[in-house]
């Protein structure tokens, strides 16, 4: 089962390892932003123990800004790192246990569970087990840790809980009335037809087998599983690793025309019963994907009072507190509330993702968070309640899938808005062009319900 706080083991040292050059902020590769130096640390399960989160408060008070990310694969980031802190943040982070047994491999422990895994009603199976398995794979097998920093892993359990929207290189989930079997695919996310399936117990050499494979395949020109396979067909791939395997896949009929049932794509907000008989998790949103120290140092108090000195990240940029008695539920809720974190699921800003634009990225034409929160004041004058990314740029970092609705920065506080819409690639369909953020607010409220927006 996956460690919440593994600092009992002996820690690493950075004398002997340099990270290697990427653009994406690592623990140990403090990549520089207009303010200041971003530290990513990636959680196993995306689970935050009460002791570890105050170590990143402090960490994050004394080093750096004070403000912390959530990421959309259920990570963190501590931004506003200042200049000649950053050894000094490195070394609390790593004995508060928040990297791995083995520095080299920080950039490839990229899995993805559900925030739920092991209390979703509807699991199929407690991934938790396997998932670590998987991480002590990526972290042990020096030749894995060749793979990019952007190269990502997903593992389905069946909960409703889900994120299924983000594709990732290699996905696994578990299979409806056959527990013992995980149907997988590449280059996607469990909604997509999956390729093959194998047993639990095989599922270690199989995802060895793919990286392994996909390493020889790819070279340093191709990064990502789905430039392999924009040149290589999927079945290619899979017949050469069925060659290397001492176990069939299995490509039945019955599994590869399987599709994973579909579930809320919206955030998580409120009360969530679980399977554990009078325990219940407690979700609420972050404010556009930020929480602050403070906020932090709170989280860590209220599931130390109420729950089991636990934290879970969601992929949707927020936050659980799992195991929290029924009869505190309401109380826990309450007091996230008055930590100014989104408990309201009618709150527009628990629809919004923003990065952080011109703000703080060269790259950004407009100030998206600040854009974001004038969006949100204008919708709260609507029952008009969209899905709606922010980006500052073509490359979207916030999302890592495509919204049902885009603002594609044009200039300050000008945006083009595309619809994601069946069969429109990229962003979707363009709706309207160079138009300002109340503009925005005025086409949503005018267009729903028409355009398949929720309601308040």
């Amino acid at each position: 089962m996956l460690s919440a706080d593994p600092s009992s083991a002996a820690l690493p040292t950075t004398a002997a390892h340099a990270p290697r050059p990427s653009p994406c902020p690592g623990l140990l590769r403090i990549v520089q932003a207009g303010d200041g130096g971003i530290c990513r640390i990636k959680l196993a399960g995306g689970q935050l123990s009460s002791r570890q989160a105050r170590a990143l408060a402090a960490a994050a008070s004394s080093c750096a800004s004070g403000v912390l990310e959530l990421t959309n694969r259920s990570n963190l980031q501590i931004r506003g790192v200042r200049a000649g802190s950053e050894a000094a943040l490195i070394e609390q982070l790593l004995a508060a246990g928040l990297g791995p047994r083995n520095l080299a491999a920080d950039d490839v422990r990229n899995l993805l569970l559900s925030p739920a895994a092991g209390l979703d009603r509807a699991a199929l199976v407690d991934t938790r087990p396997l998932a670590a398995q998987l991480l002590s794979l990526l972290e042990d097998q020096p030749e894995l840790h060749a793979l990019s920093a952007k190269f990502a892993l997903q593992l389905d359990g069946g909960e409703s809980l889900a994120m299924l929207q983000h594709p990732h290189d290699l996905w696994l989930s578990a299979l409806p009335g056959q527990p013992q079997l995980l149907a997988f695919g590449l280059a996607g996310c469990p909604s997509d037809a999956p390729l093959a399936a194998v047993p639990v117990e095989h599922a270690v050499a199989l995802v060895q087998g793919v990286l392994r494979l996909f390493l020889q395949l790819a070279g340093p020109e191709r990064s990502r599983m789905r430039q392999l396979l924009s040149e290589l067909p999927a079945t290619d791939f899979i017949e050469q690793l069925q060659a290397r395997l001492p176990f069939a896949l299995l490509r039945e009929a019955a599994i590869t025309d399987w599709r994973r049932g579909s579930v809320a794509c919206s955030a998580p907000i409120g009360i969530i019963a679980q399977q554990q008989t009078d325990l219940q998790m407690v979700a609420a949103g972050s404010r556009l994907g930020r929480i602050s120290a403070s906020q932090l140092l709170a989280l860590a108090d209220l599931t130390e009072q109420y729950g089991d000195a636990t934290l879970r990240l969601t992929p949707w940029q927020g936050l659980l507190l799992p195991n929290i008695p029924s009869a505190n539920s309401v109380q826990v809720l309450e007091q996230l509330a008055a930590l100014d974190l989104l408990t309201d699921a009618a709150e527009p800003l628990t629809r919004l993702i923003a990065c952080t634009g011109s703000a703080a990225c060269a790259k950004g034409l407009a100030d998206c968070k600040a854009d974001a929160l004038l969006l949100a004041e204008r919708l709260r004058h609507s029952a008009a309640r969209p899905q709606v990314h922010l980006s500052g740029c073509p490359r979207s970092c916030a999302c890592a899938h495509v919204a049902p609705f885009t603002l594609l920065a044009q200039s300050p506080g000008t945006y083009s808005l595309y619809q994601r819409l069946p069969g429109r690639p990229g962003l979707g369909q363009l709706q309207a062009a160079a138009i300002s953020i109340e503009q925005a607010g005025d086409w949503f409220a005018a267009a729903s319900p028409a355009a398949g927006i929720p309601h308040a």
